[in-house]
Parts: structure tokens; sequence; C-alpha cells
């Protein structure tokens, strides 16, 4: 009894700073909201929750405008475990506002078909509660727990289509090979406490710093957490379970692994490298550099021969996957560093505006066309010209040519490169040029359907596209191009990130 009365005198409250969680708070009292509702409304009515959903996500952003506003640069709380900086508010914001847009371009789709509404609206603002605290986990056991909560709602999404084998298969894959992922990160993650004794970031940074010469214990770790966050975004050689999974999802569920999934697994990745990893470039440099020259090179040669259009944008989400991870390739290489960071989260701005739009013209067209092969977008001009006009836009952002969003966001993968002054950074830059090159092919091949091609079927009835997909495809439209013509919207936010810190904490 005197122990336990020890112990509850030592024992001390944490401080909780809820301006700073607000955001999450938002999210978590919208999910409950929807799932309460969901159990009393009428089934005529589940459309209100998609309305509830949405203007969610957009409050949300309103606590991360005054957080961002706030005299308070960063806010800590849980003994450092949990921070709220620059970085961390760009980055919840950029997936709250990827979140609306998804939200949006389910709307009409999950409306139409056989799915379970309520549910589907609940699993999408969980998996996107977990991806807001993954910006601010520094800590082993919040980042994995992040993880888990954005991940397991996305394997029940990918499967959302019950009576599809394509989409169970989807689902299955997903899991099995998330859940493999995650058992190999979980245990570098142990390995990792048991050399440092302990769990939080800057602790192991200090004792990895303080041992100097790695242990073959340490870069086994390294290795095994950086691989669980590889197959998150899904680099090669950890990227099989894409492809499948991005043609047997639902069109918005692959919009939405596509984007706001692979860029968490990117934000955990950067955390870990700059708050965990500082000085230990030495292992997971080569590594990185490995990972992104075989991402790039593989994705963009195997989409080369894809029929299925969302096949070929799920290997063209692999390749763009390696262009993100070549400024981590030489971030740990003097005055890389903070340029390198900016460069992560600039192309992480522009990709998820771009292929967001990408998936809202797919949506569109499949309405009409009930196809999902490149053939099916064959003379789209001719029917549907500002469609046709927005494919191209977003498929020349992705390629990287001006004045498109995607031009500025390679450009600055690209410098960081550059700036490195390295062998290792130079070779990767000539790699990065040809796939950049190789990657218009595919691209070229869908604009030349678009442009030069019949209509397959003859068939030029006009396509009737819902207000809410309209609505997606012009925030989609609008940002592809003016983070392309004014490229200093997106730097400034990138900035913000940078004056994170090189090292976030």
């Amino acid at each position: 009894m005197q122990n336990l009365n020890v112990l509850s005198a030592q024992w001390v409250a944490p401080t909780v700073d809820y301006h700073g969680l607000a955001p999450e708070l938002v999210v978590a009292g919208g999910l409950c909201l929807v799932l309460i509702l969901d159990l009393f409304i009428d089934e005529r009515k589940k459309w209100l929750l998609s309305i509830i959903s949405s203007f969610t996500l957009l409050a949300a952003m309103i606590p991360i405008i005054t957080l961002a506003l706030s005299e308070t640069s960063v806010r800590s709380m849980f003994g450092d475990r949990y921070v709220v900086d620059n970085f961390s508010l760009v980055m919840k914001g950029v997936f709250l506002l990827a979140g609306y847009v998804v939200v949006l371009l389910s709307s009409s789709h999950v409306e139409e078909g056989e799915y379970w509404r309520g549910e589907y609206w609940f699993l999408l603002l969980s998996s996107l509660l977990g991806m807001l605290m993954m910006t601010s986990s520094r800590d082993l056991v919040s980042i994995f727990v992040a993880l888990e909560f954005l991940s397991i709602p996305a394997y029940m999404l990918a499967a959302w289509r019950k009576r599809d084998p394509k989409s169970n298969e989807a689902g299955v894959k997903y899991f099995m090979l998330g859940v493999f992922a995650s058992a190999v990160m979980l245990y570098g993650m142990s390995l990792l406490y048991g050399v440092t004794n302990s769990t939080l970031l800057v602790d192991i940074a200090a004792t990895t710093t303080a041992t100097g010469d790695f242990a073959a214990v340490q870069v086994l770790a390294v290795v095994f957490v950086i691989v669980g966050f590889a197959f998150k975004v899904s680099a090669v050689p950890f990227h099989t379970w894409a492809p499948d999974t991005y043609e047997g999802a639902p069109a918005p569920v692959t919009a939405f692994l596509s984007v706001a999934s692979k860029a968490a697994g990117f934000v955990a990745l950067v955390v870990l490298i700059y708050t965990a990893f500082p000085l230990a470039q030495d292992i997971w440099q080569p590594f990185i550099w490995v990972l992104s020259a075989l991402t790039m090179t593989v994705g963009n040669v195997l989409a080369l021969k894809q029929k299925n259009i969302v096949r070929m944008i799920a290997y063209s989400s692999i390749s763009q996957g390696g262009f993100v991870l070549m400024p981590l390739a030489v971030a740990g290489m003097a005055g890389s560093g903070s340029s390198a960071l900016r460069s992560v989260v600039l192309y992480m701005i522009i990709y998820a505006a771009t292929n967001l739009g990408v998936f809202g013209v797919i949506l569109a067209v499949s309405r009409k066309t009930r196809s999902g092969e490149v053939s099916s977008f064959g003379g789209l001009f001719s029917y549907a010209p500002t469609l046709g006009v927005l494919m191209t836009l977003f498929l020349a952002s992705l390629a990287g040519i001006p004045p498109l969003g995607g031009w500025i966001a390679k450009f600055a993968a690209f410098q960081s490169l550059l700036q490195s002054q390295s062998t290792w950074g130079y070779a990767l830059a000539v790699i990065g040029a040809v796939n950049s090159v190789i990657a218009f092919g595919y691209y070229g091949n869908v604009m030349r359907e678009i442009w030069m091609r019949p209509v397959p079927d003859g068939d030029t009835t006009p396509i009737q596209i819902p207000g809410s997909l309209s609505l997606a495809l012009g925030i989609t439209s609008v940002a592809t191009l003016t983070f392309g013509v004014l490229p200093g919207v997106a730097l400034h936010f990138a900035d913000l990130a940078e004056i994170a810190g090189a090292i976030i904490r």
C-alpha cells in the first residue's frame, strides 16, 4: 500500500494542449457523429453522411489555420512524443484537403453503387485521423499506432465491393502484405528499443550518435524499419500489392490510397530519417538510393505495357514514389538536409493535386464507357472536350512538363541531388532524367487516345458529371495550374516545412 502511495505521489498528469490537438479532435468527433447517425437515419437520407464528412474535414482546417497563425511555433505534448510544428501543420493540411477531394470523388460513386455508406465514411475518416496523428508522432509506439490506425480501415476499403472478386483479391493482397510489412517494421522497432532503451525518437538519435560505429543489430533495426515504410510507399521491390489493389478497389479508394496513404508513408519515413537516424546516414542512405533508382525504373518500364488505365496509373504512382525518394537519398549529405525535406514536401503537395485530378477524370469517363481500358479514352476530346483538356493537363503535370505543377516538383527534386555535389547524387539525377523521358511514353499514349484516336463505339453521347465530381475536378485543376504558373504558392508551404528544421522535433 505504501508503494502505491509513493507511485501515486510521483505520477504527474500529462499536459494536453487542446488547441494543438484540435484538428484530430474535430475529425474524431466527425467520425463518431457519422457512426451514430448511420444507426438512426433512414436509408434514403444516408447521403447526409457524405455532407457531414466533407464539412468535418473543412472544419478541421480551421484549427490548422489558427495554429499556423499562432505565435507558438512548436507545441510539444506527452514528453515530446507528440509535436505540432510547421511540418506537421503543412502535412495535416495536405491530408485534410486531399481527403475532402476524395469525399467529393466518392459521393456520387458511393450513392450509385451497392455500398454500405455509413461504414464507408466512417472508415475513410478513421484512416485520415491516423494520417493526422502520423504527422505529429515522434515516438516509435505512437508512429506504429498511427500507421495501423490509417492502414486497417484502408484494408477494408480496398475490399469494399464485396461481390467483386477483384475487389476481394485487392483487399486480401493489401492486408496480407501489409501485415507482413508491419511485422518486419515492428521487429525493427523492437531492436531499436533494445539497443537504445527508449522509444522516443530524439533519444534514439542521441544513442546512435554516441555509439559512433554501428553494430550489426543497429543496421538491421534501421533497415527493417525503413522496409516497413517502403511497403507503404510502394517502393520496389515492396510494390507487388499496388497494381492489383489499385485495379480491384473502388476508384475513389484507389485515389485515396495513391495519394493520402502514400503521403502518410513518406511523412513517417521523413520523420524517422530526420529525427531518429540523422547521423546514421551510412546505413539508410545507400539503401534509399537503391530503392529510389529501382522504384522509378521498374515502375516506368512496367507502366509502358499496361492496357488498363488504373494499372497504368498504379505503376505511374510507384514511379512517382521513386522521384519522391530521390531527395531523401542525399538528405544526409552536407548542404542537402533541409532542401531535401523541402523537395519532398513540395512533391507530395503537387502530386496529391495532380493524381486526384487524374482519378477524377477516370471516374467521369468510366460513368459512360463502363471500361477501365486505355482505349476507352479514344476520341474523348470530340465529345467531352473539357475532360479531354483536363486529363491532358494532369498527365502532362505528372510527366513534369512546364508550366504545370509537376515541373516545379521535379525541378526541386533534381536540385536537391545537384546541391549534394556528390557522385551518388549526380548518378541518381541521370537515372531520374532518363526515367522522366520514359514516363512520357505511357502518358503520351493516353494523350494520343484522347486527341487522335476515334471513339471506340462511335458513341459521342455527352458525359453527365455530378456536381461533387465537377467541384473535385475544379479544385485539382486549379491547384495543378497554380502550382505550375505560380510555383511560389507551393514553395511557400514547402519552405514552412523546411523552417521546421533540418531535424524535426
